[in-house]
């Protein structure tokens, strides 16, 4: 099932002002600062460890996606979700909806980095997980 811990994913209001801490103060160069279309939303990948070392996703939503803006609103600035990487994410949703875990995705999505699902916290003790086939 999950081999590693991918990224973990921290909402952010402006991604150029999160940067000045991250980037200006931690001196973790970003690697990338994407738009991803399909969820509207900008991203910066800040990685750590190395070429298969985890990142740090900062995320700020566009104004059109109402639910990470409902999100901001409620709980502000922070941990958003918890990645996890997987060999085969259509093995691992079957795996899960057969084990009647609460999955939000009904089969897999376009994430930033591949294909992603995500489990519902109140299945998962309080954090949004994701996994991710890259």
């Amino acid at each position: 099932m999950p081999r590693r811990i991918d990224h973990v994913a921290i909402i952010v209001r402006n991604l150029e002002d999160a940067l000045t801490f991250y980037r200006d103060t931690l001196g973790i160069v970003p690697t990338e600062i994407k738009e991803v279309p399909t969820e509207q939303v900008r991203i910066a990948f800040l990685p750590l460890g190395g070429p298969a070392g985890s990142q740090i996703e900062l995320i700020e939503p566009a104004p059109a996606n109402a639910s990470l803006q409902k999100f901001l609103e409620r709980r502000g600035e922070g941990l958003h979700h918890l990645c996890l990487e997987v060999e085969d994410i259509d093995g691992a949703l079957q795996d899960l909806k057969d084990k009647g875990a609460a999955v939000l995705d009904q089969q897999p999505r376009v994430a930033a980095e591949g294909r992603a699902i995500f489990l519902h916290p109140k299945a998962t003790n309080g954090v949004l997980l994701e996994l991710l086939q890259k």
